[in-house]
């Protein structure tokens, strides 16, 4: 058994000014890993990690996670590299192959199809470990072409970060049991009303075994050394001694809006819900871990899950 994570995120409406002491603070409670998101109307992430580290002694900085078609992969290897050079080798890459229409829509960037993309950061994940690799190195593909590319620095940690990627369809989870050391699972996402939202059907129990033996699938032998993560979806924690009343209330707010509705124990058993008390709280995370493998969590209210995170971390 893999022993619990806890990566501490940043709420998008938080003060620039609050990230450092709120890092200090995820330090001192045991979280594994504080992360920012990639997103054009919020903090560039890459930036505030090195400071993050620099404030820091053993807490790991990520990205949860980066939108590929933001940046060429051999400028982001650069970036990146160095960041795991300040940070003492403390990073995990994130990235994804972009999700937000609006955010390209609004900077004139072609919003692909979801198989381009996926081929995209495909191509980009390998031009972001030819980079980290010693010596020069070139690559022909569809969307990079890289010759005879000597990059520096190279990361503190051989051969390469861990890489986080986190997706909800096949096509990208067997990427991912192919490239991740750090699998996220994730919801597909639909279309309502012209935006993108999680599809409630992919977040149940059932939905996660699929998942799962999509990656054991195509990762084969390296299955064992894959660590999963989830997040919350449908809503944020609660932590309430009546967990069904607030299960209830999800329920309908998430049929009003995709016309999906699941039941209480659907959603009470989810690997992206987590609703109930502290004690109700431990006894999932350690089924989650039992059942599918999963030790790695994304928390939203650092203070809420203090008891969790203090019964669990690291054990």
């Amino acid at each position: 058994m893999r022993p619990f994570r806890f990566l501490a995120a940043v709420a998008d409406d938080e003060e620039f000014a609050e990230l450092i002491p709120l890092a200090r603070k995820a330090e001192a409670m045991g979280y594994s890993s504080f992360v920012l998101s990639d997103h054009l109307m919020n903090y560039a992430p890459l930036l505030p990690l090195a400071q993050v580290a620099a404030v820091t002694e053993h807490l790991r900085v990520g990205t949860f996670v980066l939108n590929n078609n933001l940046r060429h992969p051999a400028v982001l290897a650069q970036e990146l590299a160095t960041l795991d050079q300040l940070s003492g080798g403390r990073l995990d890459i994130g990235i994804g192959a972009g999700w937000n229409k609006p955010e390209y829509d609004a900077i004139g960037i072609p919003f692909e199809p979801v198989g381009v993309r996926i081929k995209q950061l495909t191509e980009a994940i390998a031009v972001l470990k030819g980079c980290f690799a010693e010596g020069p190195f070139s690559f022909s593909g569809e969307h990079y072409t890289i010759t005879d590319f000597d990059s520096l620095p190279l990361p503190v940690q051989r051969p390469h970060p861990p890489f986080f990627l986190g997706g909800g369809g096949k096509r990208f989870l067997t990427l991912a049991a192919r490239e991740a050391q750090i699998i996220g699972l994730a919801p597909r996402l639909v279309n309502v009303d012209g935006k993108p939202v999680s599809d409630p059907r992919t977040i149940t129990a059932a939905a996660t075994d699929e998942k799962l033996g999509w990656i054991k699938e195509a990762a084969g032998d390296r299955f064992a050394e894959i660590e999963f993560n989830t997040y919350p979806v449908t809503g944020p924690i609660v932590v309430t001694h009546e967990p069904r009343v607030e299960a209830q209330r999800r329920i309908d707010r998430v049929r009003d809006r995709t016309g999906v509705e699941l039941t209480i124990d659907e959603l009470l058993e989810s690997p992206h819900t987590y609703i109930g008390s502290p004690k109700d709280l431990i006894a999932k995370f350690l089924e989650l871990r039992e059942r599918f493998g999963i030790t790695s969590f994304l928390i939203d209210d650092l203070d809420a899950m203090a008891p969790v995170v203090e019964a669990l971390a690291g054990q």
